[in-house]
């Protein structure tokens, strides 16, 4: 159960600041721009990393935990666990922003958004549902591998947080222009669940599928070039 809160807790951090601040400062054209959203995302990471990371090892990611699962370092049953507490705390963190902007005179949901994903018209750069699968694909790709190669060396675990959150702030910086970058369901979903009816909703589909086909990559390909 202590992993399961501390993966509830971890992920509800990332979505709160990391979606928290692409809504709230104006996203790419407002105060802090792609390269300060993309730091909060990697920085909540790092943060959480060493928090939690002796304790559920801060997956905070259904794509992460998949990747794990497929490496045979945690159960079925874990898994679903894992999923189910990622899914609750991006909940929680995209309910605690709604609230916040709600209270707000000079933000609005339907101007600020809450940091969800799209493409076509929601995309900042335009680009096409196939587009937006492959670039999704190919981030977080590049980010389970990474995660996967920092972790499986237990010398390099007491900079494994920061390698974590710089990999995820670099796919950021050209995923946000492009998605929003997802890289992670459980951050997607939830913003498009308190946009109902939108088209953050009909979209999320991609964010879900596209992670979990580029974590399924990752976790192939590591297993058959680092292990075998």
């Amino acid at each position: 159960m202590k992993k399961y809160v501390s993966e509830f807790l971890g992920t509800c951090v990332l979505v709160l600041f990391g979606c928290g601040t692409a809504a709230i400062t104006g996203g790419i054209d407002g105060t802090l721009g792609i390269l300060g959203i993309a730091l909060a995302f990697g920085l909540s990471i790092v943060a959480m990393a060493y928090v939690i990371g002796g304790i559920s090892g801060c997956h905070i990611n259904p794509a992460v935990s998949l990747a794990m699962l497929m490496n045979g370092k945690m159960t079925c049953k874990e898994f679903c666990g894992y999923v189910c507490s990622q899914v609750l705390g991006a909940l929680a963190g995209s309910g605690i922003l709604y609230f916040i902007i709600s209270q707000s005179t000079k933000l609005s949901i339907t101007a600020n958004g809450l940091g969800a994903n799209g493409y076509g018209d929601a995309s900042y750069v335009g680009i096409s549902l196939l587009g937006a699968l492959i670039v999704e694909i190919i981030l977080t790709f590049v980010f389970i591998y990474t995660i996967l190669g920092v972790t499986s060396d237990d010398s390099k675990s007491s900079v494994a947080g920061i390698v974590i959150g710089l990999t995820l702030t670099f796919v950021h910086i050209i995923g946000i222009p492009l998605t929003g970058t997802s890289v992670n369901p459980a951050r997607s979903l939830a913003p498009a669940l308190f946009l109902c009816g939108t088209t953050a909703l009909k979209q999320v589909w991609v964010f879900i599928v596209g992670p979990f086909i580029g974590s399924a990559l990752a976790a192939t390909v590591f297993k058959k070039l680092n292990r075998d």
